[in-house]
């Protein structure tokens, strides 16, 4: 038998016992793993801590379990939001790379042509940026960036 700690698309966390981790997706994919509290059976796994044994000289108040807590959907959505919004600027701006500072003070100033661009700057470079009264905004770094 196996144990699975569970998330519906509502956030509703549940736990299902199968005979084997094939035995879940099956059902799975028949939709006949519901949820408990609401009955959907858009359910996925939520990540679990693993079942390691303890020794048997160990004092059973020594052992601790690890539990996961419960999905957000809103989590994911605002993930794909972020991808959304980046993707976004990544096709209808120009990337400057390091030199985002220097070109952001010439599109200000007007020694450069107007365009939307991105890339890199310091933290201090940012700030500078806003300071002088040039409108910037961070593009979020994503789970996949540091892969």
């Amino acid at each position: 038998m196996i144990h699975y700690d569970l998330v519906c698309d509502q956030g509703h966390a549940f736990d299902g016992w199968f005979s084997n981790s094939a035995a879940y997706d099956k059902q799975a994919r028949a939709g006949l793993v519901a949820c408990t509290h609401c009955s959907s059976t858009k359910v996925e796994k939520q990540i679990m801590a693993p079942g390691i044994p303890s020794k048997s000289n160990r004092k059973p108040e020594a052992t601790q379990r690890m539990v996961a807590g419960p999905a957000d959907p809103r989590l994911a959505q605002m993930m794909q939001l972020m991808r959304d919004y980046r993707k976004h600027v990544e096709s209808n701006a120009e990337n400057v790379g390091n030199k985002f500072a220097e070109e952001a003070r010439k599109i200000h100033y007007n020694e450069t042509e107007a365009r939307g661009i991105y890339g890199n700057a310091t933290a201090d470079d940012a700030k500078a940026l806003i300071e002088e009264g040039i409108e910037v905004h961070p593009i979020p770094i994503l789970p996949e960036d540091g892969n």
